[in-house]
């Protein structure tokens, strides 16, 4: 009978187990020594770079709408509800058919500012060297905005309780223009554009700061609600209620926006003021300051 030889298998013992968890276990604590500081590096500059990215986003977006704004329409307010700057976008311009014009060279309607030289229809102007398209086409429900010099003299777009210049559109056709009503006829003493000039306002907008030192205020624009004579100052009706509403940033910490005349008063200088994040926070705060002129010539 032959007996067959065989290695005897042989296992792991529980003492060489434990050594090789122990050893494993040091292994990898130098190694999330080592690696934990970079790593954490990592993450905070990542995050500074995302509060930089959406400051400079949010100021970028205020300080385009302030270059579009009407001019002498820009407000700013400062109070315990926060920062609130508010203007009225335009989204075009031109020049409407003057009584001044030669009509036999320049056909059409013109805007009638006068109540004592008759027009054939009242509500209705030509606009001189064609409408404007595309993005900037004039649609109904926009308002057609002539020589706004703000509060003083009296001629406010948003006030149309006394002066008012603030019209808007029902309908175009080709180069003609119909509004709803003429509120140019009203003025005492009539106000037309020296250089025949108007502006197409498409809504009024509002950017909204609420801080929180802890870092947790908000950046909020509201668009297209009904136009107010006296600025909206608090985070109710009509903001709550407008038909845009978006959050520009979050993490907000402190800002404020600042308006400033400048000695020729035709020119502006709007101020953005924004910081994010928390204080103490890993990622730290970013302050941003950003500055837009406004053309105050109507």
């Amino acid at each position: 009978m032959m007996t067959s030889l065989r290695p005897r298998q042989r296992g792991f013992t529980l003492i060489e187990l434990i050594v090789v968890i122990v050893i494993t276990a040091i292994v990898a604590g130098m190694v999330t020594v080592f690696i934990r500081a970079p790593v954490q590096s990592y993450l905070d500059v990542s995050a500074r770079a995302e509060l930089a990215d959406a400051a400079d986003t949010a100021s970028r977006r205020i300080t385009r709408d302030v270059r579009l704004a009407l001019p002498n329409s820009v407000r700013v307010t400062n109070n315990s509800s926060g920062s609130f700057l508010e203007l009225l976008l335009t989204k075009t311009g031109g020049r409407y058919l003057s009584e001044d014009d030669n009509l036999s060279l320049t056909p059409g309607n013109v805007l009638a500012f006068d109540p004592g030289t008759p027009v054939a229809n009242p509500n209705m102007f030509t606009i001189v060297g064609g409408a404007p398209s595309g993005l900037q086409a004039i649609v109904p429900g926009d308002f057609i905005v002539v020589n706004n010099l703000g509060e003083q003299p009296p001629v406010d777009a948003y006030n149309c309780s006394g002066q008012c210049n603030r019209a808007q559109v029902a309908s175009i056709s080709g180069n003609d223009v119909t509004l709803v009503s003429n509120p140019f006829l009203a003025q005492t003493p009539s106000m037309p554009s020296l250089s025949y000039r108007f502006q197409v306002v498409s809504r009024v907008v509002t950017y909204h700061c609420a801080p929180n030192a802890n870092g947790t205020g908000t950046l909020t624009r509201y668009a297209g609600y009904a136009i107010q004579a006296a600025q909206p100052v608090s985070a109710a009706a009509p903001l709550t209620g407008a038909p845009s509403s978006a959050l520009m940033a979050n993490q907000v910490a402190a800002c404020g926006f600042s308006f400033d005349t400048l000695p020729n008063l035709q020119r502006g200088l709007v101020s953005v003021s924004l910081t994010l994040g928390a204080p103490g926070g890993n990622a730290g705060q970013i302050t941003l300051v950003q500055q837009a002129q406004v053309n105050n010539s109507p």
